[in-house]
């Protein structure tokens, strides 16, 4: 038998071994100023923003959106109307689960032009995975 260790190749390799556990959140009235310091203080590009929206009927529906670091920089720019998270938010989020091979998800990031895609076990969000947590799984193997 051979010592040396063999690295799992990209479909072998699952979402969850490399994704950023738990998920930094802000509710959709969160001024920016705070969702930029939430960035700083966690060391994140993005964050998942969470809250209630009142459907026509009546009720009320749990929401969500991922606001990224480039979001939040282009909303800097003189012009944009975005005064909180939620008005920043892409609510089309691409998802990928936990149990997913690790080349699914870099080819649903290269297909949708992603930094971050949220992971969900079930429908509900447990993570995230970044280009640089893609990154740091690909400097320790052979490209």
């Amino acid at each position: 038998m051979s010592s040396h260790h063999v690295t799992p190749t990209l479909a072998e390799t699952r979402v969850e071994s490399v994704m950023g556990r738990g998920v930094i959140s802000c509710g959709p009235e969160t001024d920016l100023a705070t969702v930029a310091q939430i960035m700083a203080e966690h060391n994140v590009h993005a964050v998942v923003v969470s809250g209630l929206e009142r459907r026509p009927d009546g009720n009320e529906q749990l929401t969500w959106g991922l606001l990224t670091a480039l979001d939040l920089a282009a909303a800097a720019l003189p012009g944009v109307d975005a005064s909180d998270a939620g008005a920043l938010a892409s609510t089309e989020i691409v998802t990928v689960d936990l149990a997913e091979p690790l080349d699914r998800a870099i080819q649903l990031m290269a297909e949708h032009q992603l930094s971050h895609l949220v992971v969900v076990a079930g429908a509900e969000p447990v993570g995230v995975l970044s280009t640089l947590d893609i990154a740091r799984c690909l400097a320790v193997r052979p490209l």
